[in-house]
């Protein structure tokens, strides 16, 4: 089994259930809280991928309970899984920022309100860098949640270091600035 055949969604499910049986609420939970700042599960996509898991005998899913929460429960089968997706290196990293999407395109949208943006998302930052050095002064962090926990607080510190350079460089922008014209396309003879 390679890494393709488990993906991340999966993978951190089976990661989540090393721990013990849990419903798909109560992992979407864990998601948020532990992971959510770096990626992101849906609703939907945790109940198909647990669907999918259970097919595969990678999970066992329990009998559906009170609001029709239904536990699920970790096979050796998933255990060996998730081994084996661990023992892989992990792929390159991809950002998908929408706020950098934003400003690729800056040329179509008034400078003001591009920085408007920039501060919407400083103060999210903010909050997010003060609630990990809250987190890492509490302690009570394993050594691999801690180097997690250190990576979102430099992350953090990064992002708002970028967007303290934002307004000197958005500063060079002409006024009306000139939009980047799209090269012609040749013509194709048949």
């Amino acid at each position: 089994m390679t890494r393709t055949d488990l993906n991340p969604t999966a993978a951190s499910l089976l990661g989540f259930l090393h721990a013990g049986e849990a419903s798909g609420y109560e992992l979407l939970g864990f998601a948020e809280a532990f992971i959510g700042d770096f990626w992101s599960l849906t609703r939907s996509q945790v109940y198909r991928e647990l669907g999918a898991l259970d097919e595969r005998g990678l999970v066992v899913a329990g009998a559906t309970g009170t609001r029709s929460r239904r536990p699920y429960t970790l096979t050796d089968a998933g255990r060996e899984a998730f081994a084996e997706w661990m023992a892989q290196p992990p792929e390159t990293e991809q950002i998908r920022y929408p706020l950098l999407l934003t400003l690729a395109f800056g040329a179509h949208l008034d400078t003001g309100r591009l920085l408007e943006y920039v501060e919407r998302h400083r103060a999210a930052h903010e909050q997010r860098l003060a609630g990990y050095l809250d987190a890492e002064k509490q302690g009570g962090l394993d050594p691999y949640q801690r180097a997690t926990m250190r990576f979102g607080i430099h992350y953090e510190r990064a992002a708002l270091a970028w967007m303290s350079e934002l307004p000197d460089i958005l500063a060079e922008v002409p006024e009306v600035p000139e939009v980047p014209e799209v090269p012609e396309v040749p013509e194709v003879r048949r």
